[in-house]
């Protein structure tokens, strides 16, 4: 009879290494790694080497990269999704489009569980479940880390202890490095002195894709964008698809300082945590994004679609990508982009963006209407009737205000 299978999320770093082993013992499953690429680089390098070598039957590398950018960063561009002011989801959009591609090689395998190895105190504990759990109600989802009755591995010396065990002897060591997560859009920072909000964060240690504004050049560069309702097409007259322009902008940016936040967070689960996030090309494709629309979008749309913006950005950061909900605000989303198409110019210089001139053919900006030189649509004196509407709520409390002062006071 064989055995029942399970889909392990796997990294090819320690903690996932570890789990392998932990799986086939604890349970008795066939384990089936599939490492998903979400623009993650070397890290992927000998990884099939070291899951067979762990014990797996099957290795899956799975490239998402253009998924990932056209399906998940794209739609929250369009939506100008940032949580809590600063953070741009870089780890938060990567989640859903891991755990339906997860499901997708489970369905393949006919496995009848999916095993993560993320924290019970994070947030991707809870976007790879509500997303497996969207997507695929009857498969099982096993989390070690919050199974501490039979996961017993506290540390990092633990782990490696246990692979030795095992018989795997793998190029890892105890020492404690930050915590990472790395794709296209970004990479994020947690641990060792940034546990403090008290300290700086060691930058020169710290930043993996660019420098810090000081160690920028000292001469700005003039960077020239397109979009079409709402999505990037070309850079500096060359057209590209989105995750090619993500891969120029980053280069762009992290050269000249652009895009490394600090933040304390609060995360689902309750607590606050601190983190730096470097996002270089995210964070200009965003501001030239929200450069565009400002010439494009009318009054009230704006208004209404910064507060859904907000809304879309929680929702995204909370796991709830499959839903209804997120569904129904993209849509929203998808119409106000319609006209957001023109190009963008800006500078880059030392962690700033500058802005440079922008144009499009469905500008609502009137040169006429804004100069101080009277037009045709413009008639000053309408702005009598005008202030006297508005203004009349204000009026008229203050009426009554007067009128009650006068009464005590006679």
């Amino acid at each position: 009879m064989s055995k029942e299978k399970v889909v392990l999320a796997y990294s090819g770093g320690l903690d996932t290494t570890a789990i392998i082993p932990w799986l086939k013992e604890t349970f008795g499953y066939d384990v089936v790694c599939c490492c998903i690429d979400c623009g993650q680089g070397e890290e992927l390098d000998g990884l099939d080497e070291r899951a067979k070598l762990s014990g797996a039957s099957k290795l899956y590398i799975e490239n998402i990269v253009d998924d990932f950018c056209d399906n998940y960063i794209v739609p929250c561009v369009k939506a100008g999704a940032v949580y809590e002011n600063k953070y741009l989801l870089g780890t938060s959009m990567a989640r859903p489009a891991i755990a339906k591609k997860l499901v997708e090689v489970a369905r393949k395998e006919g496995a009848v569980a999916i095993c993560h190895g993320a924290t019970g105190k994070g947030n991707d504990q809870i976007r790879f479940e509500l997303g497996i759990k969207a997507l695929a109600p009857d498969i099982k989802i096993i989390a070690p880390w919050r199974m501490t009755d039979v996961w017993t591995m506290q540390s990092r010396e633990d782990e490696i202890e246990y692979c030795r065990q095992h018989g795997i002897d793998l190029p890892f060591d105890a020492q404690h490095s930050y915590s990472r997560d790395r794709n296209l859009w970004h990479i994020s920072h947690e641990g060792l002195e940034l546990e403090d909000p008290a300290n700086e964060p060691n930058y020169d240690d710290l930043l993996v894709l660019g420098v810090t504004p000081e160690k920028a050049p000292d001469k700005g560069e003039y960077v020239t964008m397109t979009f079409e309702a709402g999505v990037p097409k070309s850079v500096n007259g060359k057209e590209m698809k989105v995750s090619d322009i993500i891969k120029e902008l980053n280069a762009l940016g992290g050269k000249h300082g652009i895009g490394i936040i600090d933040i304390v967070e609060n995360r689902v689960v309750g607590m606050k945590s601190r983190g730096v996030y470097e996002t270089p090309g995210g964070t200009i494709l965003m501001e030239a994004h929200r450069q565009l629309e400002e010439l494009v979008l009318d009054r009230a749309t704006y208004e209404v679609k910064k507060d859904l913006g907000n809304k879309f950005a929680q929702i995204v950061y909370e796991g709830k990508w499959f839903t209804p909900l997120r569904e129904a605000i993209q849509a929203f989303m998808d119409v106000t982009q319609q006209y957001v198409t023109g190009e963008v110019k800006f500078k880059l210089y030392k962690g700033n963006i500058i802005r440079a001139g922008e144009t499009s053919p469905y500008s609502l900006y009137s040169e006429s209407l804004a100069s101080f030189t009277t037009g045709d649509l413009y008639d000053h004196h309408d702005a009598d009737g005008f202030i006297n509407l508005f203004g009349l709520p204000l009026k008229v409390r203050a009426m009554k205000m007067q009128e009650l002062k006068n009464q005590k006071q006679s």
